[in-house]
């Protein structure tokens, strides 16, 4: 902390006793500077959040999907504001080692000498959160009501930020015993994949998941999980190395390090998982396999990023990447549908990231990361394997009991499964009013007909892609182009000679027929090309072959035709 600070915060000491300094806000202006901007692309994650689980679930569920990532934000981000730091890293008088309470509704003044330290710090912990909170909503896809999943969000703030402060408060029981999470292979991962697989759980599989065996369903835009791995991969860095908490002092060697080494670990991971994928598949690579197994390793390597070599990080990497592959077709035989494969990636690999620590860590000298401590294979003895284990244990049943209890309620509430019906035309359709096409809509809106399913919601939805408005114009032209055509055939046979040799009564009736093969005049606006054959498979509709036969009066004006006035 540069001596301007320093001088400020005595003077702010004085005459606000309650802002005692935590190392939280402990922050240089460089690392401001590097706290903030790491919170801006650690938020860009959600893209990827997005892009992977949207690509995941099938077409007609992907807009669900993304809503849901927008809701997480939203209001996961809001009620962290209003009581999730508070509950994380609150300084009141009532803290204790299971929760901090305080710093509520977070809002320092302009004359704070703290202010800009304390937004920083903010930012950077609401990104996490909404990290964490957005992990379930993979898990949950397809099948879950979005009223209910809207109220989950809002309130599962809460189900991440208590273990959070376990393990980075000042208050936390964790912290104080010696945990060590760099950047939240167990409070932000395994948290959001233990509240994943606990409720893809509760919800059950989606309509006929297992009915043809446990291989995976087909995704519905590889192309776009794939995108949203390299947007997630980018996002890793900044997640890691935005983690030293500033570039002061050593931190920005520390920096450098975790960034390199969560590389290394996502090398690591994705050799191991294209391996295991070849060998799996007979010489075929699985999208998910390969995608899965990178972002385990990323997981894996979270907790301690910058505690490792290089070759550690690869073998840390290479086994998080392994134990994800093997645990997603587990979870299926289990019956634990995870379209996205959350609990695997997040939970599993958040186990293995917390315990890696314990085993591998050296002592960052001079940062007091590990309070001076090593992992067991670095001869620093089974203490700091022990707390972490412990943190395992204590996370692990937070997520998947607070989650199981929070679900519960809410059901009671608002149904969290979705209805049959809903669920087999989709969430787009019932839940936004986006249709999409040729995916099966039709057939499926015709087989719920029979039983007298309630459409009356979703009677009328144009599909995705269409300006109806165009589409009424582009009819309004084609109706006024056949008419102008009908005219002009009628005018033809007034002056054929074989047809006005005969005199015409105004009770006469006049055929209209097409000419073929002469090329109808007025066919600028016609969309289907006219044929060796004819106009009457181009110009008409295939039932035209013959003119509706108008009743003729002579003394009929053109002028008086709405439609050939307007085109004319």
């Amino acid at each position: 902390m540069d001596n301007a600070t320093a001088s400020a915060l005595k003077g702010i000491g004085r005459n606000h006793s309650n802002y005692v300094i935590p190392g939280l806000y402990d922050l240089s202006t460089e690392d401001t500077n590097w706290v903030l901007t790491s919170s801006f692309i650690i938020f860009t994650m959600q893209t990827g959040f997005g892009m992977l689980e949207s690509g995941c679930v099938s077409i007609k569920n992907e807009v669900n999907i993304m809503m849901k990532n927008v809701i997480d934000i939203v209001l996961g981000g809001f009620t962290y504001w209003l009581f999730g730091y508070g509950m994380s890293f609150g300084r009141g008088p009532l803290s204790n080692p299971f929760i901090a309470i305080g710093d509520f509704l977070l809002d320092p003044p302009v004359g704070d000498a703290l202010m800009g330290q304390i937004f920083a710090a903010f930012l950077f912990q609401l990104s996490f959160a909404t990290t964490a909170t957005t992990i379930v909503s993979g898990a949950m896809a397809e099948r879950c009501n979005f009223k209910a999943y809207c109220l989950f969000s809002f309130l599962n703030t809460a189900v991440y930020c208590i273990p959070a402060g376990w393990v980075w408060g000042e208050h936390g029981f964790l912290n104080k015993l010696g945990a060590v999470d760099i950047a939240g292979s167990g409070p932000v991962h395994l948290i959001g994949g233990a509240s994943a697989f606990a409720s893809a759980a509760m919800l059950g599989p989606r309509l006929g998941r297992y009915s043809e065996g446990f291989d995976p369903l087909p995704l519905g835009n590889p192309v776009n999980a794939c995108m949203g791995l390299f947007v997630l991969w980018w996002g890793w860095l900044a997640f890691n190395s935005g983690s030293t908490y500033g570039v002061s002092g050593a931190k920005w060697q520390y920096a450098a390090r975790a960034a390199v080494m969560t590389m290394m670990g996502s090398f690591g991971g994705g050799f191991t998982s294209s391996i295991y994928s070849f060998w799996r598949h007979d010489g075929g690579m699985d999208i998910m396999d390969l995608i899965n197994g990178v972002l385990g390793s990323l997981v894996s390597i979270t907790a301690g990023c910058f505690l490792y070599r290089a070759w550690e990080a690869l073998i840390i990497g290479a086994i998080g990447s392994l134990l994800c592959v093997l645990a997603m077709p587990l979870f299926d035989r289990m019956g634990v549908d995870d379209p996205v494969g959350a609990s695997a990636v997040h939970g599993v690999c958040g186990i293995w990231g917390v315990i890696a620590v314990g085993l591998f860590a050296d002592n960052p000298i001079p940062l007091d990361t590990t309070n001076g401590r090593m992992g067991l294979f670095k001869g620093g003895g089974w203490y700091l394997l022990g707390i972490q284990t412990l943190s395992v244990l204590c996370l692990a049943s937070w997520g998947i009991c607070s989650t199981f209890l929070l679900l519960y309620v809410i059901n009671k509430i608002i149904p969290i499964r979705m209805d049959p019906h809903e669920e087999l035309l989709g969430a787009d359709l019932t839940e936004h009013r986006i249709r999409h096409s040729q995916i099966g809509l039709s057939r499926a809106i015709s087989a719920l007909a029979p039983i007298k399913v309630d459409l009356k919601n979703i009677a009328g939805v144009q599909p995705i892609g269409i300006n109806p408005g165009h589409e009424r114009s582009i009819d309004q032209l084609r109706a006024a182009d056949d008419k102008l055509y009908q005219w002009q055939s009628y005018l033809e046979q007034v002056s054929n000679p074989r047809i006005t040799r005969h005199k015409l009564t105004a009770n006469s009736d006049i055929t209209f027929q097409p000419k073929s093969p002469v090329k109808p005049p007025g066919n600028v606006f016609s969309r289907r090309p006219l044929t060796r054959e004819g106009i009457s498979e181009g110009f008409y509709r295939p039932n035209n072959n013959e003119l509706p036969v108008i009743g003729a009066t002579i003394s009929h004006k053109l002028d008086k035709d709405p439609n050939f006035a307007w085109v004319d």
